[in-house]
């Protein structure tokens, strides 16, 4: 049916109509046709298409007159999209241009002259993921900004740091989330750091056709145009410098060299979102264990029919967190299949694995998008049980400071430190041999016994029992991670523009 369409029926997570507005096929058509404007724009200036047609193609370009279903089904016929949507796009031109005004210009010389496939498309995922990444990261700024509140309101919220799936050493919540941060703006970082560069090498990444475009034919002066169309004489300029001006209007890299079949471009955008989409996994996952009702240290912000379960009533599901951990799921594999097509780019040019690059590419962009825009409406409304989190806290009671305890203690036992230790851990042996109830005042009582009051008064006893006492250098590790990155942790406009 000519209205199907993929929704994202199966991937919730971005089945965000504003996520489909900057990565659906109407989407890639649009970028498609952007660059073949700016084209027209670059080949006019340059002098290399008559006056006046990088107007007409412009015009030419309007991405809702053309058929997203026809142009996917035609691309079978030459193996991609820019084929049959530049067949339709130099059908527009020509009669765009018969209707001109002042006469035909010969418009149509300015569509694709000199271009191949693989530079159109390349440049126009280039592009399309340039219009993704900036979204994606007002989102994510969004979320470091909300995350760094956390961890500045929570830097002494104590709750129990958990190693191995066992309660380990007291900490904070508000290191837990400047962690969190931190995983975000690293990978944020990395990702704004890349340069996304345009495509241009010609049919086989030599520049052929540009070289005869700009210096003309060894066996004609000049270039030729079509349909009767002249060229600007006095035009002096080159293949790479068409390229550099290409890069410019498209807001693109640009780049020293055809890059057809070296694809660091393409593999280190992957990594990156795979990356940043990890660092969504990490919270995700620990939210999931921390809302349990058992845990109950946290909660996801409530929105009217969210979390419901089709059979259970009383169910609340973290479905924002099950949702960002599906995409960090899927993320590792998608940037592996680009790293696996990278690895097989045979010849100038490859026959198949260019191909297998476009989904893997859109649907990280696609999930990327999605999470981040899951994860700050999560970071935005967290809610926070600090009393759940001591309660949590105090199920190991002082045995949580154990640690402390052998390091504190053990010099104040005799000389043999060694001996001093096999003491200590006796103590810890024994209380866990009696009910999980009774664990506190066992092991406190023990303690006592083991070392003389005259080594360890009971006030210092208490001290160095209270977990308070033992989160080390929790605050200026936040601190630290918070000054780190001082461009993510500043407040950013809530609600960014989706497109």
């Amino acid at each position: 049916m000519s209205g199907d369409g993929d929704f994202g029926l199966l991937s919730p997570v971005s089945a965000s109509p504003a996520v489909v507005a900057l990565t659906g096929d109407r989407a890639v058509i649009a970028a498609i046709l952007d660059v073949e404007a700016a084209w027209a724009s670059v080949l006019e200036e340059a002098g290399f298409a008559p006056a006046g047609s990088a107007a007409v193609v412009a015009e030419a370009t309007e991405s809702w007159a053309y058929d997203a279903a026809s142009i996917a089904e035609r691309a079978q016929g030459g193996a991609n999209p820019v084929i049959p949507l530049l067949a339709d796009l130099r059908s527009r031109v020509r009669q765009l241009d018969a209707g001109h005004p002042g006469g035909a210009i010969g418009a149509l010389s300015a569509v694709h002259t000199s271009l191949t496939s693989q530079d159109v498309l390349d440049s126009a995922l280039m592009l399309l993921a340039h219009r993704v990444v900036s979204v994606l990261l007002a989102e994510v700024k969004g979320t470091t900004t909300a995350l760094a509140a956390l961890a500045e309101q929570h830097a002494d919220t104590l709750c129990v740091g958990r190693s191995l799936a066992q309660h380990a050493l007291p900490f904070t919540f508000g290191l837990k989330a400047a962690q969190w941060f931190h995983g975000v703006a690293a990978a944020a970082r990395r990702l704004e750091a890349l340069e996304l560069p345009v495509q241009f090498g010609g049919a086989g990444g030599t520049l052929a056709a540009g070289t005869v475009l700009t210096e003309g034919s060894p066996l004609t002066e000049g270039s030729s145009l079509t349909e009767g169309s002249s060229l600007t004489e006095g035009s002096s300029s080159s293949p790479f410098a068409l390229a550099d001006a290409l890069a410019e209007k498209l807001g693109l890299a640009p780049v020293p060299a055809p890059w057809h079949t070296n694809r660091l471009a393409v593999t280190g955008l992957g990594d990156a979102l795979a990356a940043l989409t990890d660092s969504f996994g990490k919270i995700a996952s620990d939210l999931l264990f921390l809302s349990r009702p058992e845990v109950a240290e946290l909660g996801e912000p409530l929105a009217a029919g969210r979390g419901v379960s089709s059979a259970m009533p009383q169910k609340q599901n973290p479905v924002l967190s099950v949702l960002i951990r599906s995409a960090a799921l899927q993320a590792p594999g998608l940037a592996m299949q680009l790293h696996l097509a990278a690895a097989n780019f045979n010849d100038e040019r490859p026959d198949g694995a260019w191909h297998s690059e476009w989904q893997a590419l859109r649907q990280l962009l696609r999930l990327g998008l999605g999470a981040a825009t899951q994860l700050r409406e999560l970071a935005e409304g967290l809610r926070v049980f600090p009393e759940a989190m001591r309660r949590n806290l105090e199920i190991s009671g002082p045995l949580l400071l154990s640690e402390a305890v052998a390091s504190s203690v053990a010099p104040l036992l005799g000389a043999d430190r060694s001996d001093a230790k096999a003491r200590l851990q006796a103590v810890v042996d024994e209380t866990l041999r009696a009910p999980a109830a009774e664990q506190a005042r066992i092991y406190t009582k023990l303690l006592r016994e083991a070392v003389p009051a005259s080594k360890l008064s009971d006030e210092d006893l208490q001290a160095l029992l209270d977990p308070a006492n033992y989160v080390g250098e929790a605050a200026e590790i936040s601190r630290r991670i918070l000054a780190a990155y001082p461009e993510f942790s500043h407040t950013n406009p809530k609600g960014a523009d989706l497109g």
